[in-house]
């Protein structure tokens, strides 16, 4: 399918997208499509529906892919449940006395990147601790890479070229967050949340999306940043990272 007409298919499918469980693949067009199974290769993400129909989109065209599973109050109720609270309320912005939550080699560049874009550090570093572990060369079954797994598209959008530079991936990343933390005013519950599931999904839901994947993904950061709250900043609290 020629990438041009990629969009004017995705389209069609709104509003026939069947209702059973499926991930969402959000377009860079700030459109979407349900995808109840999905191939993700170097180049293009090849979906397969419900009515046996496929879509292939060109990777570019492709900003997240999240998990549809949503997290209702109760078992009686389809009401999403409202996420708020979970970070601390705080200046997420660049301070010399907050430094990366995991000892690597890596610190300099995120220090250096925490402080040009000025975005706490230990944030930052937290983000990449639940993103890849680490892991420079970490590719998800989604499609994104590298340290703070860039999609292909947020990696363009924010001047990575390439992904698999610690550097760079870093650099971009951390820029994607101060961009996200201005949009959402200092709110690291939104901006976090909308680093893994996207702003339109954030601006959709009116906060955290109810999104199972989203909600363990904000937890999961909070933690490693609670673990290191309470204590004075200094390179001898850091936990090896690898």
């Amino acid at each position: 399918m020629r990438a041009r007409n990629v969009f004017i298919g995705v389209a069609l499918l709104f509003g026939l997208a069947p209702l059973a469980r499926a991930d969402i693949v959000l377009l860079t067009n700030g459109r979407f499509v349900k995808a109840p199974s999905y191939t993700v290769t170097e180049g293009e993400v090849l979906i397969s529906l419900a009515d046996g129909g496929r879509i292939q989109l060109p990777i570019h065209h492709v900003e997240r892919i999240v998990d549809d599973e949503i997290i209702v109050l109760d078992g009686t109720t389809e009401r999403p449940a409202t996420i708020s609270g979970v970070f601390p309320q705080r200046s997420w912005r660049f301070d010399e006395t907050r430094r990366p939550l995991f000892a690597s080699g890596y610190d300099p560049i995120i220090l250096a990147a925490a402080r040009k874009f000025d975005v706490d550090a230990a944030l930052v570093s937290a983000v990449i601790k639940a993103e890849s572990d680490y892991r420079p060369r970490a590719v998800s079954h989604k499609g994104a890479r590298g340290l703070m797994q860039l999609m292909p598209a947020t990696a363009l959008r924010f001047g990575v070229t390439d992904s698999f530079d610690p550097e760079a991936n870093i650099h971009g990343g951390t820029r994607y967050l101060r961009w996200l933390l201005g949009k959402f005013e200092g709110n690291a519950d939104l901006a976090v949340a909308a680093y893994n599931a996207g702003e339109g999904n954030v601006f959709k839901y009116n906060g955290v999306p109810p999104f199972r994947e989203t909600v363990q993904y904000i937890h999961r950061i909070a933690r490693h940043l609670e673990r290191f709250e309470a204590q004075p900043s200094s390179s001898s609290n850091q936990v090896v990272a690898r």
